[in-house]
């Protein structure tokens, strides 16, 4: 069993192959487009583990763009007692789903 740690949008991930993810929203890509991700921190199998310093030389991780969507609605609210201050945000932060395919 292959696993791998990668890095994308400021996140680390740990992934195996058919893993289905949801990372931080990639430049605009059609549905079924293959994704590469070169930044591959750590990678590990039966035999041993590989540690990249910061990165695994030629060592990339093939995924499957699924679509893009928007995750659940977080408020924020920021309230003062005895003043009558509230302040009421809310933030809906986009993502792009990956399956992960094959752990070159």
């Amino acid at each position: 069993m292959k696993f791998a740690v990668i890095k994308t949008g400021g996140k680390q991930y740990l992934v195996e192959a058919g893993t289905v993810l949801k990372v931080e929203k990639l430049p605009e890509l059609e549905e079924g487009t293959k994704v590469v991700f070169n930044e591959v921190l750590l990678m590990g199998d039966d035999k041993g583990i590989t540690i990249g310093t910061p990165f695994i030389d030629k060592a990339s991780i093939e995924a499957t763009h699924e679509g893009n969507g928007r995750n659940k609605k977080v408020t924020v609210i920021r309230y003062k007692s005895k003043t009558r201050q509230m302040k009421k945000k809310g933030h809906k932060q986009h993502f792009s789903k990956v399956k992960i395919g094959e752990i070159k």
